[in-house]
């Protein structure tokens, strides 16, 4: 049998550009999770430093020389602002969780001190580092 309401259908709200923009607050959802699982290369690649330092001089000093390089250097301060994003992050989400801050405003707030906070304390961090 045909479907005689085929074209009063709604849309998808998924069809990207043209019907639905990202809201703030996905965004910011959706990058807590992305830094949660990004920090598993850091932790991959400290682990690796570590089992290097313990097997021998000469490939430590192979492993040394990648996390020290410009890319090892580029990974580490992605995954420290990844880190400091994702405690803030998670800091808003038990802040929800006690049901508070869940209007718009407070919620977008939040969200934007979240990243700059996270951009802050990385800067600090690197810097007393």
């Amino acid at each position: 049998m045909a479907d005689v309401n085929r074209g009063n259908r709604p849309l998808s709200p998924f069809m990207l550009g043209k019907y639905y923009r990202f809201q703030f607050n996905s965004v910011t959802s959706i990058l807590n999770r992305i830094t949660g699982n990004a920090m598993i290369v850091a932790t991959l690649l400290i682990v690796w430093w570590f089992l290097a330092a313990a097997t021998a001089p000469e490939y430590f000093d192979v492993v040394d020389w990648v996390i020290t390089s410009w890319l090892g250097d580029l990974v580490m301060f992605l995954s420290v602002l990844g880190m400091w994003y994702h405690l803030l992050a998670g800091i808003r989400h038990l802040i929800w969780e006690n049901a508070k801050g869940l209007d718009m405003s407070t919620s977008d707030k939040m969200g934007w001190i979240a990243l700059i906070g996270s951009v802050v304390l990385t800067l600090v961090t690197v810097a007393v580092i």
